[in-house]
Protein backbone atom coordinates (compact mmCIF):
# COMPACT_ATOMS: atom_id res chain seq x y z
CA UNK A 1 0.00 0.00 0.00
CA UNK A 2 2.93 2.33 0.79
CA UNK A 3 4.22 1.71 -2.65
CA UNK A 4 1.24 2.56 -4.47
CA UNK A 5 0.88 6.04 -2.00
CA UNK A 6 4.88 6.77 -3.11
CA UNK A 7 3.93 5.93 -7.09
CA UNK A 8 0.98 8.73 -6.40
CA UNK A 9 3.55 11.63 -5.08
CA UNK A 10 6.02 10.50 -7.62
CA UNK A 11 3.66 10.64 -10.78
CA UNK A 12 2.36 14.48 -8.57
CA UNK A 13 6.12 15.89 -8.58
CA UNK A 14 6.89 14.62 -12.01
CA UNK A 15 3.41 16.82 -13.39
CA UNK A 16 4.97 19.23 -10.64
CA UNK A 17 7.88 19.66 -12.67
CA UNK A 18 7.04 19.16 -16.05
CA UNK A 19 4.41 21.76 -16.06
CA UNK A 20 6.81 24.27 -14.01
CA UNK A 21 3.55 24.79 -11.62
CA UNK A 22 4.66 27.28 -9.11
CA UNK A 23 3.29 26.07 -5.45
CA UNK A 24 4.56 27.10 -2.24
CA UNK A 25 7.76 25.06 -0.84
CA UNK A 26 5.64 22.13 1.14
CA UNK A 27 4.34 21.24 -1.85
CA UNK A 28 7.09 21.37 -4.32
CA UNK A 29 8.22 18.27 -6.77
CA UNK A 30 11.73 17.66 -4.41
CA UNK A 31 9.33 17.66 -1.35
CA UNK A 32 7.34 15.24 -3.28
CA UNK A 33 9.87 12.83 -4.54
CA UNK A 34 11.49 13.01 -1.15
CA UNK A 35 7.63 11.82 0.88
CA UNK A 36 7.83 8.76 -2.09
CA UNK A 37 11.47 7.33 -1.46
CA UNK A 38 10.57 7.37 2.70
CA UNK A 39 7.07 5.55 1.78
CA UNK A 40 9.57 3.57 -0.59
CA UNK A 41 12.02 3.21 2.04
CA UNK A 42 9.21 1.65 4.41
CA UNK A 43 7.37 -0.38 2.21
CA UNK A 44 11.31 -2.16 2.05
CA UNK A 45 11.51 -2.42 5.60
CA UNK A 46 8.11 -4.24 5.65
CA UNK A 47 6.04 -1.52 7.53
CA UNK A 48 2.90 -1.49 5.80
CA UNK A 49 3.12 -4.59 3.92
CA UNK A 50 -0.21 -6.40 5.50
CA UNK A 51 1.57 -9.72 6.22
CA UNK A 52 1.20 -10.07 10.20
CA UNK A 53 4.52 -11.87 11.83
CA UNK A 54 2.49 -14.35 13.93
CA UNK A 55 -0.32 -14.93 10.83
CA UNK A 56 0.73 -19.05 10.88
CA UNK A 57 0.98 -21.35 14.06
CA UNK A 58 2.01 -24.99 13.93
CA UNK A 59 0.22 -27.13 16.43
Amino acid sequence: MLGIAAAVLFFLAFLFNATDLDGNDVFSSTNLMLLGLMLLALQVAGIGSGWGGRGRSRR
